[in-house]
């Protein structure tokens, strides 16, 4: 089986790249813990998925 990845635009820095939300074991999202305040500022802010360099900067701002 052929599992096709999508190519998406971060809505954040608008770079491409690849998501993987239909096998989501590989997904670099699935690696990174983020804390539920984020989660939440990430789904008021954002449509759909951020690239994993956004994601990561998000973490490290530790949004309370």
């Amino acid at each position: 089986m052929n599992i096709k990845h999508e190519i998406l635009k971060c809505p954040n820095c608008k770079k491409k790249f690849e998501c993987k939300a239909n096998n989501i074991i590989n997904c670099f999202c699935n690696n990174i813990i983020i804390s539920k305040k984020t989660k939440d500022f990430i789904s008021n802010n954002f449509d759909g998925c951020l690239c994993k360099e956004c994601l990561e900067e998000l973490n490290a701002q530790k949004i309370y």
